[in-house]
């Protein structure tokens, strides 16, 4: 018989480049961009295997599910399924570790350069006629800032804080670290908010980190300090941040991730002073991808061969 396999939400993973027509060799294949919640049950009914990247699959869905025996996420974050529940109903859960890395620690320094260089404003100013009518042969929009010497903060020391911290070096900057596990030479959060010039962001979601920067945390960044987010959301206090912002207690913020996505209209970050926000594009780069389709191609393929890989429950 048949493997049924289906793809519930695929579109951000294949973008305009690529597509998921390597699952055909392993069976017949349901493919969507999209899934709405009421939906998802119709459409993985019957399926064998599942690939999903924010679709939620609740217990009450998996169990209804009898075919249902494998599952892999097109991301590395695994918190829409839950794992042991699945675990419960036989089902393995696999994830994509480590596909994004290279491009999310990029995105991170690009706020870092921009707040530091300003490149789009600069850039603006100059297509708005500003430099034809300068009486100078240059301006600056804004202070320039070089970030050799500066300190960069860095909380959460996995893959991505780990690159960017080789980046930092690279730029000649000092650095702070906070890791939930401790080691030697890495420091307290509330240090690297003390002290950074630029503090980025790279820890999970969860009950330790949520809400991480809130109006008592801000209170210890110095009013030149950046803050960088290109992890979750819901580390973030928005409004807090908002108000710090918008009343120069802190300098200005680069978020590719909000708690709400996408955002609604009255997020105050939306509106807040020096506030820069792409739509959650960190991970997105076309090599990312490529790389996050060959692994789910492998982890399929494991799955297929009775030694699956990147479990996750």
């Amino acid at each position: 018989m048949s493997m049924k396999i289906v793809v519930l939400d695929g579109y951000n993973a294949k973008g305009e480049e690529l597509n998921f027509d390597f699952l055909k060799k392993y069976g017949e294949v349901a493919y969507y961009d999209r899934t709405a919640p009421e939906d998802v049950l119709n459409r993985i009914v019957d399926a064998d295997i599942v690939l999903l990247n924010k679709v939620v699959l609740t217990r009450e869905i998996m169990s209804q599910c009898k075919n249902l025996k494998f599952v892999s996420i097109l991301a590395t974050g695994y918190n829409v399924v839950d794992v042991k529940d699945a675990r419960d109903l036989g089902i393995t859960v696999s994830n994509v570790p480590y596909y994004s890395t290279a491009s999310v620690a990029q995105l991170t320094v690009a706020f870092i350069l921009e707040f530091a260089s300003k490149v789009a404003a600069h850039d603006e100013s100059v297509h708005r006629g500003v430099w034809q009518n300068s009486k100078d042969f240059a301006y600056t929009v804004g202070t320039l800032q070089e970030l050799y010497g500066k300190t960069l903060g860095i909380v959460g020391y996995g893959s991505i804080g780990k690159r960017v911290a080789q980046i930092g070096k690279a730029f000649g900057m000092n650095l702070l670290i906070h890791n939930r596990t401790p080691f030697e030479g890495s420091v307290s959060r509330e240090e690297v908010f003390e002290k950074a010039d630029f503090v980025t962001l790279h820890c999970p979601l969860n009950e330790q980190s949520k809400l991480m920067i809130n109006e008592k945390s801000l209170a210890l960044f110095k009013p030149t300090a950046y803050l960088i987010n290109t992890a979750r959301g819901g580390l973030i206090d928005e409004k807090a941040l908002a108000d710090a912002l918008n009343e120069g207690r802190i300098a200005g913020a680069g978020l590719d991730v909000l708690s709400t996505e996408p955002p609604k209209a009255d997020n105050p970050l939306l509106t807040a002073k020096n506030c820069l926000i792409t739509p959650h594009v960190a991970w997105a780069s076309y090599e990312s991808r490529v790389r996050l389709m060959n692994v789910t191609d492998d982890n399929v393929r494991a799955y297929l061969q009775n030694n699956p890989i990147n479990v996750v429950n």
